[in-house]
């Protein structure tokens, strides 16, 4: 199998799908493995490191995507790339179709087989690719509303932890998966009053027994977001829906009922947002003034740490991707467990049932 690796071209994206211990393994494996050159320069993967593991450097995306079976990526197809597939290839990357119905589109027309990693289940109904980049998200999302509560940032001025004698901020965060407990475990550290809402009561149960007295937990209704929204110095939005478009939890006028200058981040903005005043925003642009508060909504947030990012992501990927290299593709997802749930796209058609759904109320 050939197998290509295209530097990611997303505004702000440093991580790289493949780094040069997958690729021994796949070239000893009898793969050949094209990978774009400067590919991992951005996570510090040199291109020398890939020579000497076996891949073969391209000089460009075209000859990756003219070559390649299987694209292997970090972050949704981008126009550029799209207009690059050709039919039969396999596409192995984060795809998040919910909310991209060009990108599902143009894969359609194209008859490319696209396995999302955010859909892809392990045990119970886990999604274990979806699990590290949203741990990072999670931690990185309370270091960056941090940041933009700062005064020199436009923000309030607030530090979350406080001082003696001063009220700490006041840290909301909706939805208790992997990005949640994680943005949670930050907060807390800082010192922050933090508030935690979710629908799952057992999970609010086992948050208390981890951080006792630290946290105050609610059982997530329309009346206690909107009261929490309004009393927050930050809120992170952190709902997911497996495939599905993000449910809206905070309405324009929640947003509006915050004090002045106050900041949202928006961890579900992969899957459309889960605030109805956000929208998309970049590394280059990442927060923009709406109702009098800042809206933080990167989708590729992780790049931030794109190193730490690239690992905590091929850790997981690597055992799916070597096991499409040994088997093929069609075989793998037969024979591995919850790897058919990650095929969004197959012969023209969104075949995920979420994603189909969420498409088709667009």
């Amino acid at each position: 199998m050939v197998i290509g690796v295209p530097k990611e071209i997303k505004q702000g994206e440093t991580r790289v799908a493949v780094v040069p211990s997958t690729c021994r393994r796949l070239v000893d494996g009898g793969n050949r493995v094209l990978v774009e050159a400067g590919a991992g320069a951005a996570a510090g993967f040199a291109d020398e490191a890939y020579a000497e593991a076996g891949a073969a450097l391209a000089p460009g995306a075209a000859v990756v995507f003219a070559e390649a079976d299987l694209i292997v990526k970090v972050k949704e197809p981008q126009p550029a790339e799209l207009e690059q597939f050709r039919e039969g290839q396999a596409l192995f990357t984060y795809l998040h179709l919910a909310a991209a119905p060009a990108v599902a589109q143009a894969l359609c027309s194209r008859r490319v087989l696209g396995i999302g990693y955010e859909t892809i289940e392990g045990p119970g109904g886990s999604l274990p690719v979806l699990k590290p980049m949203s741990q990072v998200a999670g931690r990185l999302s309370v270091q960056v509303g941090a940041w933009f509560l700062m005064s020199s940032q436009g923000g309030a001025g607030v530090l979350p932890g406080g001082v003696p004698g001063v009220e700490r901020g006041h840290i909301v965060i909706l939805g208790l998966g992997n990005a949640g407990s994680e943005a949670c475990r930050m907060a807390v550290g800082l010192g922050a009053r933090v508030t935690v809402l979710d629908i799952d009561r057992a999970k609010l149960e086992h948050l208390e027994e981890r951080f006792p007295g630290l946290v105050n937990t609610l059982v997530s209704t329309p009346s206690r977001v909107a009261e929490a929204v309004a009393a927050a110095d930050l809120v992170i939005g952190a709902v997911l829906v497996a495939g599905a478009r993000a449910p809206r939890v905070v309405s324009r006028e929640m947003v509006r009922s915050m004090a002045p200058r106050r900041v949202v981040v928006d961890i579900a903005i992969d899957q459309g947002g889960c605030v109805e005043t956000i929208r998309p925003t970049s590394h280059k642009e990442p927060v923009y003034l709406e109702e009098g508060v800042l809206h933080y909504a990167v989708p590729n947030m992780p790049a931030l740490v794109g190193r730490t990012a690239t690992l905590a992501l091929t850790q997981v990927t690597e055992p799916y991707l070597l096991r499409m290299a040994k088997d093929g593709i069609d075989a793998a997802l037969e024979a591995v467990p919850g790897l058919e749930k990650g095929v969004n796209t197959r012969d023209g058609r969104v075949v995920h049932p979420a994603v189909a759904a969420a498409l088709a109320a667009e």
